[in-house]
């Protein structure tokens, strides 16, 4: 049954922190601007927990554990890349990570392992059942507060992606059909449906793991038993359903993937050439694909950050989006400007980008939506000619090698599409509208000043900064669902501690002009009463020396 939690505690006479510590202790722990009171105020305080009410049963069962401390305890475990056990650990005798979650008693108690590890799994089965994803709705509502209380403007953005790897083992054609079917052939053996000669030939093949069949074999005898798994795969496939296991349609996906049936209904291995960089990489983590990127091969994810990059104050990631790693940063861009919009206050009217998310549709979106977008580069090659619309409609063409000016027709293509057209020697040269715009694009990023272009820059260390405790590029994780909860919870602990570091700049600034306001007030009073001492004492005694004594 679901029931929120009460976002004032009631202290304990005897086991409160006043009732414990004392002197400096107390004045640290209680200290307002210290980062557990911060993390409680910022975060644990902001988080609306009827967002996560669906999870629950309305009116029947015992009572759920607080969703705020279940939550914050997620973020504080990817703040420090803590395992499990030392995350349990700290929450139940760390004082400073207890006050962070609202347990500010020392007889309050912590939701156990199971009732955390159930947490997680419901979310992710919400998700699978075809649901929003709650922690997207969390991150968006948080930093949306944050937001407006810091008030964050939002009207410049600014975006970057990273590859990150999944947690899982790089398999080779032969591993990965092994390993499927192994999963599967451990469910399904003691259903009665395969017979005595079947049993023995996958026994006899899947006795040893994968990878150590690849170590001790042959590259001949590896080709042999590949064969021999694909034609057991295509035997066994017809005699299942996928009710007869979960690994069944991953099972049937990797053989279509990986072979093909001739005409005599035999399987046999596809060519390399012929398997989708989509394809499945793992049996375990059936949503990662592979992408090769300048050479970085992961097979994995790829994560996506827009934050605020406006010139003064507070600047916060907006929003974070997880896809698989075959995705294009093309796809990123218009989603991200949209969620970020939901999130900042005022209306997006910059957005900096590389040029790795150029594409005639997001131009056209940011044209459409009143924003500049402004490119740092455009992948390709510069191109050989220029362009320039004259006022008249007509289109000229520079050659940049021979520097001349070319006259060029506009013609109409038989599918309806427009082009226009140069006289080449004795050759026709045909110029697309998507060549000219991009010619167009490159010249006004060339115009665009370098301290419009230097405001992307600082996103990659906002990039660094989100995979820190990963510096191997790779996850703890598996699935599209759980990297996309770890993104928004890496991504609430790096607005926290921009958050904590602009509330001291602006205490020590406040403390600063304080004193400097004392200081100058003090002086106007000590030059009021010398003034006033000059006016009402006698002639004899209006000396420096006289007055300083009368003051002192």
């Amino acid at each position: 049954m679901f029931k929120k939690t009460s976002k004032t505690p009631q202290l304990n006479l005897f086991t409160s922190p006043k009732s414990l510590l004392s002197g400096k202790s107390l004045s640290l722990y209680e200290d307002n601007e210290a980062w557990h009171n911060q993390f409680y105020q910022q975060v644990t305080a902001r988080i609306d927990e009827n967002i996560f009410r669906p999870l629950y049963c309305e009116n029947n069962g015992t009572p759920n554990a607080s969703v705020r401390i279940l939550i914050t305890m997620m973020i504080l475990k990817e703040a420090e890349g803590l395992s499990d056990q030392k995350l349990f650990e700290n929450c139940r005798f760390n004082m400073l990570t207890r006050s962070a979650i609202g347990l500010l008693n020392a007889d309050d108690s912590v939701p156990t392992e199971s009732t955390y590890y159930l947490f997680r799994k419901r979310i992710v089965d919400f998700e699978k059942a075809g649901n929003e994803n709650l922690f997207n709705v969390v991150f968006a509502q948080i930093t949306k507060n944050q937001s407006i209380d810091f008030e964050v403007s939002g009207k410049r953005i600014r975006m970057d992606s990273k590859l990150l790897g999944s947690n899982i083992a790089w398999l080779s054609r032969y591993e990965l059909i092994h390993e499927t079917l192994r999963l599967f052939y451990n469910q399904v053996k003691q259903l009665g449906k395969l017979d005595k000669s079947t049993k023995e030939k996958l026994d006899r093949l899947l006795k040893l793991e994968g990878n150590k069949v690849v170590y001790t074999c042959s590259s001949e005898e590896v080709k042999i038993r590949f064969k021999e798994l694909g034609e057991l795969t295509y035997k066994i496939l017809p005699l299942f359903s996928p009710a007869s296991g979960t690994y069944y349609p991953t099972l049937q996906r990797v053989f279509n993937e990986q072979y093909k049936v001739d005409e005599n209904k035999v399987a046999i291995g596809r060519e390399k050439e012929e398997i989708s960089t989509h394809s499945v990489q793992s049996p375990h983590d059936t949503d990662c694909h592979y992408r090769n990127k300048d050479g970085n091969k992961v097979k994995g994810y790829s994560i996506n950050v827009t934050e605020s990059c406006d010139d003064k104050g507070l600047n916060l990631i907006g929003s974070v989006d997880v896809k698989k790693v075959s995705a294009s940063d093309v796809d990123f861009l218009q989603l991200g400007i949209k969620r970020a919009q939901e999130v900042f206050p005022d209306k997006i009217e910059y957005t900096h980008a590389d040029g790795a998310y150029h594409s005639p549709d997001n131009q056209q979106f940011c044209e459409t939506n009143d924003i500049n977008l402004y490119l740092h580069a455009i992948q390709g090659m510069k191109g050989r000619y220029q362009f320039n619309f004259l006022k008249n409609g007509d289109l000229a063409v520079l050659d940049t090698i021979t520097n001349q000016i070319i006259a060029s027709k506009k013609v109409t293509c038989k599918n309806g599409s427009v082009k226009w057209r140069i006289r080449t020697g004795e050759n026709y040269r045909y110029f697309t509208q998507k060549e000219i715009d991009t010619y167009l694009i490159r010249k006004k990023i060339a115009e665009t000043p370098i301290e419009i272009l230097q405001k992307r820059n600082n996103v990659e260390a906002t990039i660094f900064q989100l995979g820190y405790h990963y510096s191997n590029g790779k996850s703890r994780y598996r699935g599209e669902i759980k990297h996309q909860m770890w993104a928004n919870i890496r991504c609430l602990w790096v607005n926290f501690v921009r958050i904590l570091k602009y509330i001291k700049q602006v205490w020590q600034k406040s403390t600063f002009l304080s004193k400097y306001a004392l200081q100058s007030a003090c002086a106007k009073m000590n030059f009021a009463f010398k003034s006033f001492l000059l006016a009402i004492l006698p002639y004899h005694l209006k000396n420096q020396k006289n007055i300083q004594c009368l003051i002192i």
